[in-house]
């Protein structure tokens, strides 16, 4: 037994060692950008999650930033991470997707939506799915085919509400039956509910340990991901057939099925990739619709001028809008629900004067980058009137990215700007409210408030 265990020791574990320490040494020889890898193994992933349990939106990223500069060497999620709080080294980032990058996100995450998730594909199926994803959801679609629906499923909701609600929960309930709309005509039902408090178990998962025997909330996770999967894997099948029959549907189940004849996804790829659609329509935008309503309400200047705008709208006395934009901008800015984008070197990258060694993460922050007050003026201050003419805001295209950039910019990007402002549009016409509790943003593992922002309304007309 004693010469077994030499032999793994000797032809496993020595290797191992001998490729770590030529690693290590390689390393040591290259111009690393500065920061610290912390200790062995764990890096700063305790600082880093600590740190993001208090108000500050960036304190892990501040604290480097002054100590090193806006591109520094940390180890998190045990693995050696370069962060960019660099405009310019960002969009160098995003611009060469598939050259110098490829996309490289926690075993968490990739696990949870799938191997045939639009997040995780690359090279030519990316651009194939990515094109189909963003012909659904442009413009003339939204205007032509969305819009009337949107319209109608926000105001059913806001007509169920109560006098005190939890407004967090609310919007996501509101995005989740949109997104289910959009994605497979499915409006709402006891059937969406039911699928809607799997995925909540799901997006539960994303940033917990992806060993289901150390992980109760990833077990968990994975057992919901299993549940919503079969459900989809039934309404796909069965739309099949419809398809097969010549039933067509201008859905997106419709143009994934439809896609098959030019080399399209399996059952499993559809399911796969419906999964991480949800995902992306129902988390973020719910998000934004929250906080969006939690700034106004601590700036009663703007809430009370977008009343008065948007009062103008509905009664079709003016334009309005003056000041809709920048709240849109402004949230948008302040509470960047995607904080950034992992990515992976494919080969010693030279930035700034640093190399970045092949294999290594690398973490481009978009929200570093908007709070940033070298680029916009009291940039941790909500003022939706700095993107009025500009004043305040420093804003070309790689300082302002809240739905990233380059081949991998946000599909939805449009939708859910769109979603958002009908559903203030309709909000602000029809309510006013008070906060019914004091309710604080954090913004680890998702940027969200510690309790769903409860509000007590008072309905200002039925319309």
């Amino acid at each position: 037994m004693a010469a077994v265990f030499l032999y793994l020791v000797f032809s496993v574990a020595l290797p191992a060692i001998i490729f770590i320490v030529h690693r290590s040494s390689r390393c040591r020889r290259l111009r690393l950008p500065p920061g610290s890898l912390g200790l062995p193994f764990v890096g700063e992933t305790l600082q880093l999650i600590s740190a993001y349990k208090t108000e500050n939106p960036e304190p892990f990223i501040d604290e480097r930033v002054n100590r090193f500069g806006s591109v520094f060497t940390t180890h998190v999620f045990g693995e050696p991470t370069v962060f960019s709080v660099d405009p310019e080294t960002n969009r160098f980032i995003l611009q060469n997707e598939g050259k110098l990058f490829e996309c490289s996100y926690p075993g968490s995450i990739s696990n949870l939506l799938g191997k045939h998730s639009l997040l995780l594909m690359k090279g030519n199926l990316h651009k194939k799915m990515h094109s189909l994803t963003m012909s659904f959801a442009n413009s003339s679609i939204i205007r032509d085919h969305l819009l009337v629906d949107i319209d109608r499923l926000i105001r059913l909701n806001l007509d169920s509400w109560p006098d005190r609600v939890l407004l967090m929960e609310e919007a996501k309930k509101i995005t989740f039956e949109l997104t289910m709309k959009q994605l497979m005509s499915f409006d709402p039902c006891e059937w969406t509910e039911s699928l809607r408090k799997e995925y909540m178990l799901v997006i539960e998962g994303f940033f917990s340990v992806p060993l289901p025997i150390f992980s109760p909330t990833y077990r968990r996770a994975i057992k919901a991901r299993t549940k919503v999967a079969e459900a989809l894997s039934l309404v796909v099948k069965q739309r099949r057939i419809e398809s097969e029959s010549g039933e067509k549907r201008k859905d997106m189940l419709g143009a994934l099925l439809a896609s098959d004849d030019d080399g399209g996804l399996s059952d499993e790829g559809i399911v796969d990739f419906l999964v991480a659609l949800l995902v992306a329509g129902y988390e973020t935008t719910s998000t934004s619709m929250t906080l969006a309503v939690k700034f106004l309400t601590e700036t009663p200047l703007a809430l009370a001028q977008i009343m008065e705008e948007h009062e103008q709208i509905r009664a079709k006395k003016g334009e309005g809008g003056k000041l809709w934009s920048g709240v849109v901008n402004e949230t948008l800015r302040i509470a960047n629900i995607i904080g950034g984008i992992f990515r992976r070197t494919m080969t010693d990258i030279n930035v700034k004067g640093y190399t970045i060694p092949k294999g290594w993460k690398v973490f481009a922050s978009f929200r570093g980058v908007h709070l940033d007050h070298e680029y916009f003026k009291d940039a941790r201050t909500f003022n939706p009137w700095r993107w009025q003419n500009n004043s305040g805001a420093t804003c070309p295209a790689n300082v302002f990215t809240p739905f990233g950039g380059g081949q991998r910019l946000c599909p939805g990007y449009e939708l859910a700007r769109v979603e958002l402002s009908v559903f203030l549009h309709h909000l602000v016409t029809r309510f006013s409210w008070t906060p019914a509790e004091e309710d604080k943003l954090v913004f680890f593992p998702t940027t969200r408030t510690q309790k769903r922002y409860p509000i007590n309304l008072q309905r200002r007309d039925r319309v």
